[in-house]
């Protein structure tokens, strides 16, 4: 039986991908690509600080509600971009939808404030000085720059791993259906490399769980493709 058969025939219940496991998967994601366009950023406009100064730096301003603020800004423009683009299922089916529904929801703006706020509250508090806070506010676009570029490279990074993850699902099917386990080891290496940094999006993720499944029965089963009907319906509840 071919794998696209498998699929089509079994009528299982299907795993997914939920809300919060996207929204999570969000958070840490940009979470990180703002922090690190924030020390671009930083670095950029105070370049005769040295690497401990910016850290200091960085953590005061942290600790002044930049942290718990990224978080909350990416919440607020995951759920204002879905709203204007009317998904009203609360799950992303694709990178794109992510992608607009973040720029949409004004996520540089949100962090154009936060900063704002961030840094007054800290000099206000004497834990940085008018010349390292005027410096920031007034140079303020050359860290939005770096956030909204590394913001654009990380959706286009995700783009690209959804691509190929797809293309070595596609080559595992057709090794598959040529019985040629060789082949579908190779294709699963890959899928499996690729698969541990991917956005959730059910689809993908679906149909890699189902070749990670069936691929496990085949190996198990000494590379025998004469998979009973219950092996098959195992394969695809395990997803």
């Amino acid at each position: 039986m071919e794998i696209n058969e498998i699929q089509n025939n079994l009528n299982v219940e299907k795993n997914t991908i939920n809300e919060k496991e996207q929204k999570n998967f969000l958070e840490t994601t940009l979470g990180k690509t703002i922090n690190t366009a924030l020390d671009i950023g930083i670095r950029a406009l105070l370049p005769d600080f040295i690497d401990e100064q910016i850290i200091n730096l960085k953590n005061n301003l942290f600790n002044n509600g930049l942290k718990d603020g990224i978080t909350k800004t990416i919440d607020d423009a995951i759920d204002l971009g879905k709203s204007a683009l009317g998904i009203v299922t609360g799950n992303f089916e694709n990178v794109n939808q992510m992608q607009d529904a973040v720029k949409t929801g004004g996520i540089i703006d949100g962090i154009s404030s936060l900063l704002d706020t961030a840094v007054n509250t800290a000099q206000k508090a004497g834990l940085i000085n008018n010349n390292i806070a005027n410096t920031i506010k007034s140079g303020k676009n050359v860290i939005l720059n770096n956030v909204e570029s590394n913001i654009e490279t990380t959706f286009a990074n995700q783009l690209k791993s959804v691509e190929y993850t797809n293309k070595y699902i596609n080559n595992w099917k057709n090794y598959y259906n040529n019985q040629d386990f060789e082949g579908m080891q190779r294709e699963y290496n890959k899928i499996q490399k690729s698969i541990k940094n991917l956005v959730p999006i059910e689809k993908t993720i679906n149909e890699a769980r189902t070749v990670e499944n069936l691929h496990n029965l085949i190996k198990n089963n000494g590379r025998n493709f004469n998979l009973t009907k219950e092996e098959l319906e195992l394969a695809e509840k395990l997803k």
